[in-house]
């Protein structure tokens, strides 16, 4: 998938250009000797200099001689493309890193298509690479000059951005990376594919159901038309995608909704994320099993899920309390500043269900549902040590966190989060349904 040297030039350089295709560095190493010019020699159609074809064939050895000798990052072929962008495009992570340690420019625009590094890492799916141009606009002076969250959405020349191209193409991690840094989920393109697409109309004709599940997720529009008056569910219909369809369709249920407007939720910890990521998936997964019960499509058997407790951590779920919100799941999230505890459900479905207010169409921020004080941050939930209990024993009878959670304290506090529990509770089996029946 590398960058071959045309014919054209002389052998010679003819060979210089091969090892540095093949990675050869003796032969480099001994050409550059002989007639250190030769590294200005580009190929005759593609205008493809060394330091492009290593960058595209990932030969970092070579790629890091070359910039030693004080060559460009930023040199343009043909179509005036970067090798950072040769190597986003081609997944060369170790080149592609070597070229930002470099100082290689993340914010440059090809001839060809119009677009960045980041476009071409979004379109063929690299992940890796996706994330090292995301974490060097953090920190280079993208940051400041552009703004992270313009970088992030910037178009192509066709009106596209690197959403979009991921979507199209079906990578799923892709999207959910570029959400979650900001992407605009119901950005519609210009002239790239049909006019007005969003990325949800763009999964829908590709039939990429993971890339659907994810948009949804984050709250792209089931309902927003693209230029010919299209929404998504007639896109993924006339393409007869049927499962994607039955998802899209208006008329079934709404799914839950990733709550990144609030701050708290932008702030979390990777490992909190990552429970709360699970039980959203978790209850739209019930979602779409409800949604295609009874037609031909069916989905994956869900993954090893939250509630379910490996025999090899049976001993440390015993130290956790149960959830005293749906009884079924144990404690895993525990709010800050109170340090009360929810499972991962509870907890999302509290985040999820508050109603916008009407007067600035703002969510609020949830409120603790035991003390009704304002959540500052979410933590895992940690085992106590069984030394401090069993101290506490001694000195006085044990009261459990559980009993601690449902005591008068925050008794009301219940009566909101029941009825919003009670609509993610149609949506599984994992005991939230039962919420709506907790005598308060």
């Amino acid at each position: 998938m590398g960058q071959a040297p045309s014919c054209g030039r002389s052998s010679y350089d003819h060979d210089f250009l091969k090892a540095v295709e093949a990675g050869d560095l003796a032969i480099v190493e001994s050409s550059l000797r002989m007639d250190p010019d030769i590294l200005h020699k580009t190929t005759l159609y593609d205008r493809l200099s060394p330091i492009h074809i290593a960058a595209a064939n990932g030969r970092l050895e070579v790629l890091s001689r070359i910039l030693d000798l004080s060559v460009h990052p930023d040199l343009l072929n043909r179509h005036k493309q970067t090798p950072l962008m040769l190597a986003a495009m081609h997944g060369k992570i170790a080149c592609l890193q070597k070229l930002l340690q470099a100082g290689a420019n993340i914010l440059m625009f090809d001839s060809l298509h119009g677009r960045t590094c980041l476009h071409y890492a979004a379109y063929y799916g690299h992940l890796d690479c996706l994330q090292a141009i995301l974490a060097a606009a953090r920190s280079t002076p993208v940051a400041d000059s552009w703004g992270f969250a313009r970088f992030v959405n910037v178009r192509d020349g066709k009106g596209a951005t690197s959403l979009h191209l991921a979507a199209g193409q079906g990578w799923p991690d892709c999207l959910h990376i570029l959400l979650g840094n900001g992407a605009l989920v119901s950005a519609s393109t210009g002239g790239y594919s049909y006019q007005g697409s969003t990325p949800l109309h763009l999964a829908a004709r590709g039939g990429y159901l993971d890339c659907v599940r994810e948009l949804l997720a984050w709250g792209a529009d089931r309902k927003q038309r693209d230029s010919p008056g299209r929404i998504p569910y007639i896109v993924a219909l006339n393409r007869k995608h049927g499962a994607c369809a039955a998802l899209l369709n208006p008329s079934s249920a709404e799914p839950l909704v990733w709550p990144s407007p609030l701050k708290f939720i932008s702030e979390l910890k990777p490992d909190v994320k990552a429970l709360l990521e699970a039980a959203l998936m978790d209850a739209n997964g019930e979602r779409e099993e409800n949604i295609l019960k009874g037609t031909s499509y069916s989905l994956p058997s869900p993954v090893h899920s939250e509630g379910e407790i490996d025999n090899d951590n049976a001993s440390e779920a015993s130290d956790m309390e149960l959830c005293c919100i749906c009884f079924d799941q144990i404690c895993a999230i525990e709010v800050q500043d109170c340090r009360h505890r929810m499972c991962a459900h509870c907890t999302l479905a509290l985040c999820c269900h508050s109603k916008p207010n009407p007067a600035t169409l703002c969510s609020p921020a949830p409120l603790c549902p035991f003390c009704r004080s304002s959540i500052a941050q979410l933590e895992v939930a940690t085992t106590r040590a069984r030394e401090e209990g069993d101290k506490d024993s001694v000195s006085k009878p044990c009261k459990s966190r559980k009993s601690q959670n449902s005591s008068s304290e925050g008794s009301s506090s219940f009566k909101g989060l029941s009825s919003a529990m009670g609509s993610l509770g149609k949506m599984g089996n994992h005991g939230l349904g039962r919420i709506a029946d907790v005598v308060i």
